[in-house]
Order: C-alpha cells, then structure tokens, then sequence
C-alpha cells in the first residue's frame, strides 16, 4: 500500500467545477452571511485561528482536511472551491503541495478577501530541502535549476508564533470590534507556544544524544533545526517515494550502529517496513520503532475528542525526550 503521496497533485479547477457532485470532508463551523469566513487548508491553521477568535462567536471557520487526508495528497472538491470563494480569510501553506490554490483564488468570488500564505510570512526563512547522507533522491526529481523549499513550517513553535500573529492582524483589520479580544487571545496563546519551546530547548540542551534517525519522510527540519538537533532519514518530508532501496537501507543501518541508536522513527499513519528493514540490517536488531506526528492528517474525529496544536507537540515533546534523555 502506498504511504506516501507525490511532492505535487496537480489539480485542475474547471473539472472539479463541472463536477459538482464530489463533495470534500471539512470540519466547518455553522455558516451565516453576517459572520466573518475562515478558510484553512491544515489543521494548525485551524487550530490557531480557533484560538485567537476564543470566545467570539461572530466566525465561522472550515477546515478542509478534516476526513485525515495528508496534506500532499490533498485535491479540493467543487464544493471547497465555493467555500473558499466566497470566504473573508483564507489560509494556506503556500507549498509545493498548495499549487492548487492559484487557480482557486482566481475564481474567487469575494473580491475583498484577505490572504495568508504561511511561506509568505516566513519570507526568506523558509529552508530549502536537504539531502543527507543515506537520504534517497527521489525518482521523478527534474532538471530544473529551481530550489525546492521545505513546507512544514507549521512544525516549528517559533514559527507558529509569527504564523498567529499574522492570523491576529488580518481577524482584526476584518472585525475591528473584536481586535482588542483577539489581541488578548493572541498574547495568551502566544506565552503557551513560548513555554513549549522552552522545553524543547531545555530537554535538547540537557540531552546526552542529538541526532535521530527516520525510516521515513522527514518532515520536521524546522522543528529540529530550532534546537540543533540532527537527523538522518530515509526521504525528504515530501517525497513520493514507498519503498527505500537497498543501499538507503544498509547506510541508515549502519548510522544506526554508528552512533548506537535504539529508536528508528516514523511518522503518523505511516507504513513501518522501512524502519524495519533498517532495524534487521543493524547489528543488534533490537530498536524501537516510534512515532513522531507531523501534524499533516488530524481527523475531525480527533478535534472532537480533543486534538489539538499545542497537544500533539507536547506529545512530540515527550516522545523525544524520552529517547534523547538517556
């Protein structure tokens, strides 16, 4: 079975028009013409949004991922075309998996809709992908001169704080009456986020190990990038490769012994063999495998039983520091 999804889906809008019986799964709030439309395309965006608005009950925010589909993998349906026309804020990723979104907005029908592409805000920020030693090129890569920049921005705390800032400005400019709540919402979720990223940086610095090893795509460079933690995996985060080849293998296997880890990780919802197959090519064979959530495919089942931002990287927290405090 097919784990990972291509680097790019294209998507053609005229025939998701002229097909307007395929509905999308989205988590939406009740909708209303007098309310202030929020349109998200990941679940961090949600998150964030759902807590600068608090308890303001004039916003109506959709989340279009909300049937778990990875967010490479994801193709709009007629009917999430027509709610992000007409929506007052959309926001979006801006990545290689966001090539969608330009015809989208082209056939906007809210002429005064605001904006915010989250690769845009980071601005020159944005990391370009890496490949590291043992990591496998993907096999459809082309010839073009142009740099391909990692998209999970979200992962990083750091960046989540400039990500809600910009969310905080844009609810404002469109509900001035609510700015001074929305600002107060902000500060708050804002010390949460610093908090969090506090910890990392003491558990990394406390650390007696700073280097891990994914049997999988790697999606969290921003994160590990942060606290200076060091990596090594089998893809890059987005690759549309399924099966390592034998050499990836027996390279990571051996970074494995190399520096005596026992933990191979993965990510959510993903099929282990790699890891396996790295963990039977090590001398012991005997490492865990975990799991570390990139935040990519959160369920709508999950926001009702709770999920949220800060959540899902607390549990992150812990599960690093449980492997890198030996």
């Amino acid at each position: 079975m097919k784990i990972f999804s291509g680097r790019c889906i294209c998507f053609v809008l005229t025939a998701a028009l002229a097909v307007p019986m395929f509905f999308g799964c989205s988590v939406s709030e009740k909708k209303s013409s007098d309310r202030i439309s929020v349109v998200c395309t990941s679940f961090s965006e949600y998150d964030w949004t759902r807590e600068i608005v608090g308890d303001t009950d004039n916003t109506d925010i959709t989340y279009l991922l909300g049937s778990g589909v990875d967010l490479h993998n994801y193709q709009p349906s007629a009917q999430d075309i027509l709610t992000i026309s007409d929506c007052d804020l959309f926001i979006y990723v801006g990545g290689e998996s966001d090539k969608w979104v330009d015809d989208a907005l082209g056939e906007a029908r809210n002429s005064n809709m605001k904006v915010i592409s989250l690769m845009d805000v980071l601005g020159a920020s944005a990391k370009e992908e890496e490949i590291k030693e043992g990591m496998q090129a993907e096999e459809d890569e082309d010839d073009s001169d142009e740099p391909e920049y990692d998209e999970h921005v979200w992962l990083s705390l750091k960046n989540a704080q400039l990500f809600c800032a910009e969310i905080c400005d844009k609810l404002s400019e469109l509900d001035s009456e609510n700015a001074d709540t929305y600002r107060a919402n902000l500060a708050s979720y804002t010390a949460q986020l610093s908090q969090l990223d506090a910890q990392y940086s003491e558990m990394v610095n406390e650390a007696a190990e700073k280097t891990v090893l994914f049997g999988d795509r790697f999606p969290f460079r921003y994160l590990f990038d942060d606290y200076g933690i060091d990596y090594y995996a089998a893809f890059v985060g987005c690759s549309a490769e399924t099966e390592a080849s034998f050499e990836t293998i027996v390279t990571l296997a051996k970074k494995v012994d190399e520096l005596g880890l026992d933990v191979v990780f993965t990510i959510e919802n993903s099929d282990p063999s790699v890891a396996e197959s790295i963990i039977r090519n090590t001398q012991t064979k005997d490492q865990q495998i975990k799991e570390l959530d990139s935040i990519q495919s959160v369920t709508s089942e999950a926001i009702t039983g709770g999920a949220s931002y800060i959540s899902i990287m607390e549990k992150n927290y812990e599960t690093l520091r449980s492997v890198l405090d030996k």
